[in-house]
């Protein structure tokens, strides 16, 4: 089956980025085929491109952009860079972006995350179904109405040190200095943390772990949301006498942290720490929270003065939700954190510089300082694969509506609230999988509940 057939464009545009097995779902012919209609469906006469450390993605960036330049666009290649870079590269050139990555898939996968100028996102709603729709069609005849389409141009350009300066410009840090651990997982920060702790050399005594560019991942998957991949960080940290841990997925837009003790640290205790910093800077602003994201998120939002306003999973929709609202910030559960200051896109290293500045000013351990965050406990995401997600959902639906004191919603999946509990249930947008995530208001209560939950949806299998 050609990777441009229907049905094949069916499987790998997803619902805010285009992803699949190379060789068999996605090769260089979907890549330039991708190239020109993004230039087509966008009208763009330029753009930037990245690309991450797998093998596949020089090929597949390079295809990308001859199908760029034959539909009439120059392209700027700025080589190997994180996705947040090729954010960055779009804000600060203001020009649309395309940066191939599957970010935490594991190695056979790649894909292509795009965006307009000022890193506006492209999602299925937002002209990716479009690109869908003219990749299957076969493209255009390559000419306009007044004879034979220009080919573009093809240069380069180093915005590694530029992307450096601008996240220490909007988080420095200062105060006291501080030991860090940092586990690229073979992946794109082993890149760009370089250059952005190089310029912290008299601030933050940095400890690398698996900074060798290798998308084959020898030591373990960058999928930092998986506790089986940070246990190499913890061990780290404990030995190393740390003050803070920071683990990267594969395209380092994501950060999770280990504390000082070697403990994981919720994705949605580092939101409020970090909505606390931007509301610091501009009170009564709006913060975005995803559905996922716990409770305590919009509790402290609400009580520090600021606006919370709750949205579904996914960059595309924080982004535009961010920008219909003028949001100062905005953090999801999966530890994607999404700056107004940055054109609304996300950066884990800026994240991470956060929480680094906030251990820095103050003089208790991090395990103290985001105890403040951090009011009810979590399941943390459980991902399983199931034969029909549609039938779970429904069987999860039909046992929990009209429970005393419950609510059932569908913005994104299948959220269902308590005043003691909540969960939500969603399938992936990029695997075959429904992930679970649960809180209550003490341990007993929210393992009772994810275990009632779980048995539903592995009882299906």
């Amino acid at each position: 089956m050609a990777t441009t057939s229907p049905d094949n464009l069916a499987k790998v545009f997803k619902a805010y980025d285009v992803r699949g097995i190379v060789g068999e779902q996605l090769d260089e012919e979907l890549a330039r085929a991708t190239g020109a209609a993004y230039v087509e469906v966008l009208g763009v006469d330029a753009l930037v491109i990245g690309y991450d450390m797998r093998p596949s993605s020089p090929s597949l960036a390079g295809a990308f952009a001859d199908g760029a330049t034959s539909a009439g666009a120059d392209v700027t290649m700025i080589g190997l860079a994180s996705t947040d870079q090729l954010y960055f590269a779009s804000g600060h050139l203001n020009l649309p972006g395309a940066m191939f990555t599957a970010s935490h898939n594991p190695a056979e996968y790649n894909g292509i995350k795009m965006c307009r100028a000022l890193a506006q996102p492209v999602g299925v709603e937002s002209g990716l179904a479009e690109i869908r729709d003219r990749v299957a069609a076969g493209g255009s005849t390559g000419s306009t109405s007044g004879g034979p389409r220009r080919t573009g141009s093809i240069g380069a350009h180093d915005v590694l040190q530029a992307y450096a300066a601008h996240l220490l410009a909007l988080a420095p840090v200062t105060g006291r200095r501080i030991k860090v651990v940092v586990d690229a997982g073979n992946g794109m920060a082993g890149h760009t943390a370089p250059a952005v702790f190089g310029r912290l050399a008299d601030q933050v005594e940095m400890v690398p772990l698996y900074f060798e560019l290798d998308g084959t991942f020898p030591n373990h998957e960058a999928n930092p949301i998986e506790p089986d991949n940070l246990v190499d960080l913890q061990k780290a940290v404990i030995s190393e006498r740390a003050d803070i841990g920071l683990a990267f997925d594969g395209d380092a837009d994501r950060c999770f942290l280990v504390d000082e003790r070697g403990e994981l640290v919720s994705p949605s205790t580092l939101t409020a720490l970090i909505a606390a910093r931007e509301l610091a800077k501009e009170p009564g602003a709006t913060v975005i929270h995803n559905l996922i994201t716990s409770r305590a998120v919009p509790e402290i939002v609400t009580e520090l003065g600021g606006t919370p306003v709750r949205t579904r999973v996914g960059h595309s929709y924080i982004k535009a939700t961010m920008a219909e609202t003028d949001a100062i910030f905005g953090g999801e559960h999966s530890g994607h954190f999404y700056f107004r200051d940055f054109w609304r896109a996300d950066s884990g290293m800026l994240a991470a510089l956060h929480a680094m500045a906030a251990l820095a000013e103050s003089d208790r351990p991090l395990s103290q300082l985001l105890a403040d965050y951090a009011r009810y406990p979590l399941s943390g995401e459980i991902n399983s694969t199931v034969a029909d997600q549609g039938a779970v959902l429904a069987t999860l639906e039909a046992t929990y509506a009209g429970q005393d004191g419950v609510t059932v919603d569908k913005l994104d999946g299948l959220s269902v609230d308590h005043a003691d509990w909540a969960f939500n249930v969603r399938a992936s947008n990029t695997e075959p999988l429904l992930r679970l995530n649960v809180e209550g208001k003490d341990e007993s209560t929210m393992a009772r509940v994810r275990d009632e939950v779980l048995a539903t949806i592995r009882s299906s299998k």
